[in-house]
């Protein structure tokens, strides 16, 4: 009798554990979504420099360098968004040691909110010490405000979606259950029309012809509510 009443309460207890466990509630999962696209604010400009031959005496890196950092900082662009990108060939010291002829260059990168001073830094840097240019990147400087923005309106789309559909069948929305984030926000990259390229043999640069495609921000929100009474 005592196991009887032992396996009673066992399987009591083990069924309202059970009941407990399982969510009853009447639920609806609906998706937002929300995007938008901005203009690129920041630039990222490369500028590759290389030492070159003028006659028998050699143009270094230390001069095109110092060019580079005067033209620089005349354009008003601070110091930390003047950077090296590349010091390969710079630090290659064993093969500057064994040939005489050999040419190092350098290279760097420009964080920039206006194109038009590249014109005015390149005019101050040797020509024939400029080896190529190019755009490497950019950025909208206010993302990560707009992101936050984005992702609280699909939140909100999700929701107004919820109402709207149960409004449909007379039933009413609860609050919210379950909330995910699906993040889906490609980077558009630029379209060049004519890329700005200088090189020794040239000593005219080619105007910089830039179209740049919007940066499109997407993002989703999954979110389940609960239906109530």
């Amino acid at each position: 009798m005592k196991k009887l009443l032992l396996l009673l309460f066992l399987s009591a207890t083990i069924c309202t554990s059970f009941a407990q466990s399982v969510d009853l509630r009447r639920k609806i999962t609906v998706t937002g979504n929300a995007e938008t696209e901005v203009t690129p604010d920041i630039i990222y400009f490369s500028i590759s420099l290389k030492e070159y031959l003028n006659g028998k005496n050699k143009v270094g890196i230390s001069t095109l360098e110092s060019q580079l950092q005067k033209a620089v900082t005349a354009a008003g662009i601070a110091k930390a968004d003047f950077t090296i990108n590349n010091l390969s060939s710079y630090n290659y010291v064993p093969e500057k040691k064994k040939n005489a002829d050999f040419l190092a260059s350098k290279q760097y990168r420009l964080k920039l909110k206006d194109l038009n001073k590249v014109n005015q830094i390149l005019d101050a840097v040797d020509d024939k010490g400029i080896q190529s240019t190019g755009i490497d990147g950019y950025d909208y400087s206010g993302i990560e405000a707009l992101k936050s923005e984005l992702k609280l309106k699909a939140l909100k789309a999700a929701q107004a979606k919820a109402t709207f559909l149960l409004n449909g069948i007379g039933e009413k929305l609860g609050g919210a259950i379950d909330i995910q984030e699906i993040n889906n926000e490609p980077m558009q990259q630029p379209v060049f029309r004519a890329m700005m390229m200088k090189t020794s043999s040239a000593d005219v640069a080619t105007e910089p012809d830039i179209d740049f495609k919007k940066i499109k921000l997407n993002y989703q929100i999954q979110a389940v509510f609960e239906i109530v009474k």
